[in-house]
Formats: C-alpha cells, sequence, structure tokens
C-alpha cells in the first residue's frame, strides 16, 4: 500500500514545492526614494506582485531629508541613500540596514557626501565601496563600506574642474557613477562638460580612481550627458542626454566607448523643451526605454539589434504624470513602473514582451515626489 502510494505523495509534494517557488518568484520589494521638502517621509516601501502588477505599502523611514537616489547591496542587507539637500548644507551619505522578513529599514549611519547636491550612488558588488555623483559641485567621491555595512568617510574626491579647457565657462556637472560590469572602470557623465569621464577602479588601495588613466568621451556641445547604461552582453554602452534629448549608441571595449549611433528619444519635428531623465533595457535585451519630462513626459522605446547594438524607434508612451524622474523595469520584465516626480504618482505599464510597447493599468501608487526605483525579490 505505501509502495503505491509513494510516487503519487512524491508528484504532489514536488507540484506543491514548484507551486511555491513560482509564487514566491514573481513577489519583490518596491524601493522608492523621495524628496521630503514637502509630506514625504523618506524612502517608502512596497510588496510588488510581478504576476498582477499590484503594489501594497510595507514600510517608510522617517529619519533623513531628501534621500533622492538610492541603491542596494548584492547580498541585500543594506541600502544606501544619497542627502540631496539643494546647496543649502553640504549632501550626505545615508546607510540602512535592511530587515528582509519584515521589509523594514534601519537607520546605520550616515557621513558628508564630499559635494552639493549627490544625484546618484552605486555600490561594488563585494559591498565594499560606494561611488557617488555630487551634481552641483561637480565631483565624485569614492566610500570605503564597513564590514557591519556603515559608510566610512569618502578616501578620494575628485573635482571636475580640473578637466575644463581654459577660459571654458561650462560649470561641471557629474550626474551619475556607473561601475562597468567587471568593475575595472568607473563611468562618470558630466552634463556641464558634455563628456563621461572614465577611470580605471583599483579595488585594492585606499583611493581606488586611477586619475592617469582616465578617459574622456565627449558629446555634442549643450547636449548634458546624464545616464547611461551597459547592455547584458557588455558590449554596448547606450548615453541619454538631458538638454539635447538623444540617445547615443556606443560600442565598449576595456573601458573605451566608441560612438556607432545618435537617435532622438522625442518625435520628428519635436521643439518643446526636452529634458532628458532615465534610461533602462529590459531583462531580455531586446528593448530600450528613455524617459524625457520637459514638455513629454514619455517613454520612448527602441528595440535594440543584437548584432550591431543600434537601435530602432518602436514607439513612444505617456508616463500619465508630470516629471518621470525615474522608472523601471521588474525582474520578470512584465511591467514597466514609471515615477513621476511631479504629479506625486508611480504608474505601473504593462509590458508587451514581443513588441515592447506600454500598456497602462489600472494600478498606481500615490507617493510625494518620487526620484528613484530599485527592486529586489522577497
Amino acid at each position: 500500500m505505501n509502495k503505491k502510494t509513494t510516487p503519487l505523495k512524491i508528484s504532489m509534494v514536488c507540484s506543491l514545492l514548484f507551486l511555491l517557488l513560482s509564487c514566491s518568484a514573481q513577489k519583490y520589494y518596491l524601493f522608492v526614494g523621495t524628496y521630503t521638502n514637502t509630506d514625504s517621509k523618506g524612502i517608502y516601501i512596497y510588496n510588488f506582485d510581478s504576476q498582477t502588477g499590484e503594489a501594497t505599502w510595507v514600510s517608510n523611514t522617517d529619519s533623513v531629508t531628501n534621500p533622492s537616489y538610492l541603491t542596494i547591496s548584492k547580498n541585500q542587507k543594506y541600502v544606501y541613500a544619497v542627502n540631496e539637500t539643494n546647496g543649502l548644507n553640504p549632501g550626505r551619505v545615508t546607510a540602512y540596514s535592511f530587515d528582509k522578513k519584515k521589509g523594514t529599514l534601519q537607520f546605520l549611519n550616515t557621513t558628508a557626501s564630499g559635494g552639493d547636491d549627490p544625484c546618484y550612488i552605486s555600490t561594488t558588488g563585494d559591498n565594499k565601496w560606494l561611488a557617488v555623483a555630487n551634481y552641483t559641485s561637480g565631483t565624485a567621491t569614492v566610500f570605503p563600506i564597513n564590514k557591519n555595512g556603515t559608510v566610512a568617510p569618502y578616501s578620494q574626491i575628485i573635482y571636475d574642474s580640473v578637466y575644463k579647457n581654459a577660459g571654458e565657462y561650462a560649470r561641471p556637472h557629474v550626474h551619475e557613477t556607473v561601475f562597468s560590469p567587471d568593475e575595472r572602470f568607473l563611468l562618470t557623465p558630466d552634463l556641464g562638460l558634455d563628456e563621461v569621464v572614465t577611470y580605471r577602479f583599483d579595488h585594492a588601495i585606499k583611493q581606488p580612481l586611477i586619475l592617469s588613466s582616465a578617459a574622456f568621451t565627449k558629446s555634442e556641445k549643450g547636449s548634458g550627458p546624464r545616464h547611461l547604461v551597459f547592455s547584458g552582453d557588455k558590449k554596448y554602452v547606450y548615453l541619454l542626454h538631458e538638454m539635447g534629448g538623444t540617445v547615443t549608441a556606443y560600442s565598449y571595449n576595456n573601458g573605451k566607448l566608441s560612438r556607432i549611433q545618435d537617435i532622438p528619444a522625442f518625435p520628428d519635428g519635436f521643439v518643446g523643451k526636452k529634458d532628458g531623465a532615465e534610461i533602462c533595457i529590459s531583462p531580455d535585451g531586446r528593448f530600450l526605454y528613455a524617459s524625457t519630462r520637459g514638455d513629454l513626459n514619455s517613454i520612448a522605446i527602441f528595440s535594440i539589434d543584437p548584432v550591431s547594438g543600434k537601435l530602432t524607434v518602436k514607439g513612444s508612451q505617456s508616463t500619465f504624470g508630470k516629471g518621470p524622474r525615474n522608472f523601471i523595469i521588474d525582474p520578470t520584465g512584465n511591467y514597466l513602473l514609471a515615477a513621476n516626480q511631479d504629479s506625486r504618482n508611480i504608474v505601473i505599464f504593462k509590458r508587451d514582451k514581443e513588441t515592447g510597447l506600454l500598456i497602462k493599468t489600472d494600478h498606481e501608487i500615490t507617493v510625494p515626489r518620487p526620484v528613484c526605483l530599485q527592486m529586489i525579490a522577497k
């Protein structure tokens, strides 16, 4: 009797385990960084279901000013935020521990960011280094991370003003600090100087950015390099320009960028304010998305040629809000979430994985001045 029923029991147990694993794979934590100069509390955390597109509030912080941009350690134990203070006070960096069971953050420490208005933060995979872009002062800073997850004072600061040409009026504005996939390089788009500065990065030394190795990739004058993204196969880099509203595609090899294409992220004939913001590639590597604020408030959709890396326009989608500062695609690729900073809403779109196009759902998150979205599996 037992021998006859054992295979059935095993099959039932396996089916149950598969179902449980499938359900857990669809559940994520969504982190939202905000500006706190209105009624925002700080960092908000939501449950997100990648099967239904539904989001429900879990917790929020109430401890620091303007945690606008966030990054999460690879081991998912820590969350780091920049504190953007609009030049009234020097910017700061804040560390939190994350309780994955409860979905809550616990303040650890804070330290000076090394400049005014820090706008971007990234961490290495071993969680030993942080890199921060300080927009207004035009500096990039690097911080060691302690074993307990706290952030030590910065060990290196770079002033992009040293790269200005003699008599040049432009003011440097470092907008991003992005590690290459192998973390041997740090790429820093400078909106004010219209170039991407790339440094070698040595994890083993106190001041890891090798200044003598700095390489410069120039953009069109006045275009304002803002954010960039690596392709999944690591062969290409795509750079969004804030003022120009264009995307530039580069081939990438060992820290070097070689331009292969420029393409607008706005409709033909458009003459209004463009104000490019964020750029992202779908998990399957087939589509690229770029948000534009200004007079458009939309997301441009491109397909990516897997051989040449070139982009082709597929369409454009209104974000149903104002100021789409940031957006994110969930790891399954089912949904795109657009954070409209000025209209205080995060609109959730269903993605057509075959065409790349977006369809507005009935799901929306209301939150004060959302700036940055991050997501991890539960």
